[in-house]
């Protein structure tokens, strides 16, 4: 079967079964590596991508639910050029180890920013919660994510 999605600003057509994990589709026909598989149950954040600028898991929704939808993967969040301010605090702060559980939290974190701006690290702590880092990196990604609502406002003002 053929849909149509919307994927980081760009139009795809993918041929998938209508009951295809998003994920599955994003990495093996849309080449994009970010999300990654974890626990395949949506438990882990591995896969986050956002869904009309809202974060969802990808290894459990259906392709058919995304159908007129804009999906956006940590790829469509920055460019290397022009970081989105969550990826540039992420890179600054060396705030990833292994890299696996990155592209997820960075999702979450750049929706919590969305949100609120300026948020305190209990909110920080609670929107990271639903992601499993093996790593132990979890003190960095909050400071990561402080400096970057930091820049955010700063930029903001800037402009």
């Amino acid at each position: 079967m053929s849909f149509v999605l919307t994927v980081n600003g760009r139009t795809c057509s993918v041929s998938s079964d209508a009951d295809a994990p998003l994920l599955t589709v994003l990495r093996d026909e849309l080449q994009l590596a970010g999300p990654k598989y974890g626990c395949g149950h949506g438990e882990c954040g591995a896969c986050m991508v956002w869904i009309d600028g809202q974060p969802r898991t990808a290894c459990n929704l259906p392709l058919w639910a995304v159908q007129g939808k804009a999906v956006t993967t940590v790829e469509g969040l920055g460019t290397p050029e022009r970081p989105h301010p969550v990826q540039a605090a992420f890179i600054a702060g060396n705030a990833a180890q292994c890299g696996y559980c990155v592209a997820g939290i960075v999702m979450s974190a750049a929706a919590l920013l969305e949100r609120n701006p300026a948020p305190d690290r209990a909110a920080i702590v609670q929107a990271l919660d639903p992601h499993l880092c093996r790593c132990g990196a979890h003190n960095r990604m909050i400071r990561a994510v402080q400096c970057a609502a930091i820049a955010a406002t700063i930029e903001s003002k800037a402009t």
